[in-house]
């Protein structure tokens, strides 16, 4: 059943996810009010195919990164004045049937809720697995409250936190710094089991550089814990 008028609504930011969009968009919005997809400057039909299948599409003429798009995606949330944000990828790795559980962690009064991968990695690639377990052990030690999977993208965000996320990043470090910012402003991080799909998607995540964007982000924010 669709939640009333906006008080839930799905953001996706999505670069060349043409062929695999649609399907999410799909999935998503009987589960949804509203699904926003933001179309990051890919020069395919990702932003065509998102919008037949139901979609609010807002355009990147450029590609600017995870965190710009989902900094515009929050801006039409506002705009909107929409109590909850769930937050999914677009090639399908996040399965639209777990929204349900995300919503059931609301009850412990948590507004930041991070879905977990790891009770059930299987399928993951190893050197993903490792990457998460230590950027998530780091993380979890900056911020002085245990996140099981740091890097995992599929989130469910109240409204009253967007103010909270002014992200210094524009890349996939942006989830790291989500939860940063979260907890400096004094917030509890909760989490949830969540299944992984992979499949056919295309990963764009350059480990080096990615690796190399988040340690700055830690030196950034050390000695900062609330």
């Amino acid at each position: 059943m669709k939640p009333e008028a906006e008080s839930l609504v799905a953001v996706i930011a999505a670069y060349k996810e043409v062929g695999l969009i649609g399907n999410v968009v799909r999935r998503a919005l009987p589960l949804v009010s509203r699904v926003i997809v933001v179309y990051d400057g890919s020069a395919d039909g990702t932003g065509d195919e998102a919008r037949a299948a139901g979609a609010e599409v807002i355009v990147h003429p450029a590609n600017r990164g995870k965190g710009a798009a989902l900094m515009t995606g929050f801006a039409r949330c506002r705009g909107l004045g929409c109590e909850w944000i769930v937050l999914l990828d677009a090639d399908g790795q996040h399965d639209p049937a777990d929204i349900p559980g995300l919503l059931a962690a609301r009850a412990s009064g948590t507004k930041l809720i991070v879905g977990n991968r790891m009770g059930n990695a299987a399928g993951m690639p190893w050197a993903r697995w490792l990457g998460n377990r230590v950027s998530s052990w780091l993380l979890s030690r900056l911020i002085g409250q245990r996140v099981p999977d740091s890097q995992c993208g599929y989130r469910l965000v109240h409204r009253s936190l967007l103010d909270v996320f002014q992200f210094s990043t524009q890349h996939y470090e942006c989830d790291s710094e989500m939860l940063i910012l979260a907890a400096l402003a004094g917030h509890r991080i909760g989490s949830v089991p969540v299944t992984t799909l992979y499949g056919r998607e295309t990963s764009y995540i350059k480990p080096w550089k990615d690796l190399a964007r988040f340690f700055r982000l830690l030196w950034r924010y050390r000695g900062r814990r609330q």
